[in-house]
């Protein structure tokens, strides 16, 4: 009997890495199938073979600098034409597809000027990025009134400005993109960080909102929307944090936040895309128990204070 022991231990420790293995492998094909019906919910079970990139234009905001200038880079290289929307200056010369528009996105009445220019010399636009954005990282006491309207105004109002100015004509086609740069922190809000959380949690809203309305409302079920989730993302915005060798954090480079944007509109679909990808579980937080939730956002509060 005991030489046949390591025998039957093989065979018991083959057994149980094989059903391992049978485990990881049916959660990798449930992850994939779950996947799948995630990105066919969302655009409605229909695809859509209407995308035409020689004839799209696409409308980028805060386009002038880091992941919009990025974006429409990108775009402009294959010859797809992008209309930029900024307060600032382009830095350099525009690439030949690009066309800068100074607008205060925050301004009705500018947004409309703008788009009336537009449809005379370009056209209809298809596509619109809500990239542009503001944070004060100013703790909440302390914050100036006009600072947090403005977050307000540049981080959600300005996109129901724009998604209205916009989207009648995506409907009237049912062709269309509306892309919503949201942030990870539409899903945890820390310290000093209240009003850019708030409008980034409003964003992602928005972002689901309309989606419901495009299909129950106005009929438009192939006018695609994206919503998109970022980390820490090396702007001017996060200077101080990312300077601060006490902050260990991974940082994103505004390419990479440019090529999921510029990959999900290729593939014409919509969806919810969170980068890096590895973060995703940080978008069910909310269904954490409450002590959870709480260890969590301090953990990110500290070491903002520690850093800013």
């Amino acid at each position: 009997m005991q030489r046949n022991l390591p025998t039957l231990i093989g065979f018991k420790g083959s057994r149980q890495i094989g059903a391992a293995f049978s485990f990881l492998v049916g959660v990798f094909l449930l992850n994939k199938a779950s996947n799948k019906l995630s990105l066919c919910a969302h655009n409605n079970y229909k695809s859509d073979k209407t995308w035409d990139w020689e004839k799209e234009l696409v409308i980028i905001t805060g386009g002038c600098g880091g992941i919009g200038a990025q974006i429409a880079s990108k775009l402009a290289a294959k010859n797809i034409k992008v209309v930029i929307f900024d307060i600032v200056e382009p830095k350099g010369k525009l690439d030949a597809n690009c066309f800068f528009y100074k607008v205060d996105i925050t301004s009705s009445e500018e947004i409309h000027a703008a788009a009336k220019e537009i449809r005379a010399e370009l056209g209809e636009p298809t596509v619109l990025v809500n990239n542009a954005g503001f944070g004060s990282a100013t703790p909440l006491l302390q914050v100036p009134e006009d600072v947090v309207r403005k977050v307000f105004n540049v981080n959600i109002i300005s996109h129901f400005l724009l998604v209205k100015e916009f989207l009648p004509a995506m409907v009237n086609r049912n062709h269309g993109h509306i892309v919503t740069v949201a942030s990870m922190a539409s899903f945890l809000t820390q310290a000093s960080n209240v009003d850019y959380g708030c409008t980034k949690a409003a964003a992602l809203a928005l972002h689901e909102g309309l989606t419901q309305e495009l299909k129950i409302l106005y009929n438009a079920p192939l006018v695609r929307t994206t919503v998109v989730h970022p980390s820490w993302v090396r702007t001017p915005m996060i200077s101080k944090l990312s300077s601060n060798p006490a902050f260990k954090d991974n940082i994103l480079e505004p390419e990479d936040v440019a090529n999921a944007i510029v990959s999900q509109l290729y593939s014409g679909y919509g969806g919810q895309v969170v980068l890096p990808e590895s973060g995703s579980w940080v978008s069910i937080v909310r269904g954490f128990p409450l002590w959870l939730q709480e260890i969590l956002r301090t953990e990110v509060s500290i070491v903002l204070q520690k850093c800013l």
